[in-house]
């Protein structure tokens, strides 16, 4: 089965905690602090791998996490630092962010790497906390939660020459006719469901010809097999429209070239530009000669080239030809896109915002904010010290004092990041 687009949660790992310990070595009176810090998370690493050509592992797995880093030591040794989670992807493979839309990362080349979900640091053990007022702390951080997000995966094939056209054209049965690709073939519209691959192997040249859905009217706004199969389209290098021109079908060839160009241009403006060829096929039919006179006067401009991919009937010309293009097209595996240079304008800095804000749940004070939660998360609530340090944080971030002017009172319940506090005014 042929995947090309899954959405999957990735994790990076949790930092380890800090140690709380203290040196006890013999002949040491007073022995000072000695905890080592946490080791750091593992990253969520997305490899590209050649000999993958589909998404559909990810069918059957969704979920990847990163190991956590170990826990600080005592004797000040430190976490050991855990080891990368390593995901294989094939290539032409893009990441995008689910939640924001953003493109984290491209990946075409064999064994190009990309971070997806960075680990957590590790949380610092006692002995980072010693000072002249407070000499032998017991206060140590739990690791940085690692990075998290789902994220959507889009495979965009990477082949030199694509077959476009509407359905029940012949795309098929060119491809079967070149290669040794087997794609299914029928007398029905839409036979072809997902992208095919074959080499096509000239002696001296050789090029991967992909055979891609067929367009209908429309696609550009999904309709049909609509992006499942523009998406492909972007990758190429040249195109190959292919054409029935006996419109055995009761179709325009010339309507149809049109209508075709139309969606890929209406898909991404830049598809327009890219080199082109006709394959007029299905020559061995009545009324194609004809038809292909016609075709030809209508686009002087436009290489046309006359087959017959059931009788193999021009087909070797047709791929010289693609052969000889390709030559003079540079290898752009992406549709560049030239970001537009912005005037530079300096403006007055703005104040910063406060790094959190409260709402209400009921009678319970939420207060939320990625830095304040991740300091909950990295504090040792089971530490009276730690817990000190995490109100003195509090008060210095000015929490306390939003609360007081939302109109929190002594025993009024908190919570941030999932845990409750009780408020002391």
């Amino acid at each position: 089965m042929f995947v090309d687009q899954v959405k999957i949660y990735v994790k990076g790992g949790d930092g380890g905690n800090g140690s709380v310990a203290f040196r006890r070595e013999k002949y040491v009176p007073l022995g000072g602090p000695a905890g080592g810090d946490g080791g750091r998370g593992g990253d969520v690493v997305f490899v590209v791998d050649e000999g993958l050509n589909t998404l559909m592992d990810f069918r059957y797995q969704r979920h990847f996490k990163a190991p956590r880093g170990e826990n600080g030591r005592s004797k000040s040794q430190h976490g050991a630092n855990a080891e990368d989670l390593i995901v294989r992807v094939p290539p032409g493979t893009v990441v995008t962010d689910a939640e924001s839309g953003e493109t984290l990362a491209d990946l075409i080349e064999h064994g190009q790497r990309a971070v997806i979900a960075r680990g957590g640091r590790g949380g610092r053990g006692n002995i980072r906390f010693a000072t002249a007022a407070n000499p032998a702390p017991h206060i140590a951080e739990n690791g940085e939660p690692g990075e998290e997000r789902q994220v959507i995966l889009e495979l965009k094939l990477l082949a030199d020459v694509g077959l476009v056209g509407y359905p029940s054209v012949g795309k098929s049965t060119l491809l079967a006719s070149v290669t040794a690709a087997r794609p299914k073939i029928g007398a029905y519209h839409f036979t072809t469901i997902a992208p095919n691959l074959g080499v096509v192997d000239l002696g001296e040249q050789s090029f991967v010809l992909a055979d891609l859905p067929g367009l209908i009217e429309g696609a550009h706004q999904g309709v049909g097999l609509g992006h499942q199969f523009l998406r492909h389209v972007e990758r190429t290098r040249l195109l190959i429209h292919v054409l029935d021109m006996a419109g055995s079908e009761g179709r325009d060839p010339y309507e149809d070239y049109l209508q075709i160009n139309q969606e890929l241009k209406l898909y991404n403006i830049k598809l327009e530009e890219k080199p082109q060829i006709v394959a007029a096929n299905k020559m061995d039919l009545p009324e194609a000669a004809e038809h292909l006179e016609r075709f030809r006067k209508r686009v002087p401009d436009v290489q046309v080239y006359p087959i017959s991919a059931a009788t193999k009937q021009g087909v070797r010309e047709l791929m010289l030809a693609a052969a000889k293009l390709l030559e003079t097209i540079p290898k752009k595996p992406l549709l560049e896109e030239v970001p537009e240079v912005e005037e530079r304008v300096i403006f007055r800095a703005a104040p910063e915002p406060l790094p959190f804000r409260i709402t209400r749940d009921n009678e319970v004070f939420v207060v939320e904010g990625e830095k304040i939660e991740k300091l909950v998360r990295m504090t040792n609530l089971n530490s009276y010290d730690a817990i000190q340090r995490f109100a003195r944080l509090m008060r210095n971030m000015g929490v306390d004092q939003a609360l007081r002017e939302r109109g929190a009172k002594d025993g009024d319940t908190v919570r941030i990041g999932g845990m409750e506090f009780e408020f002391t005014d």
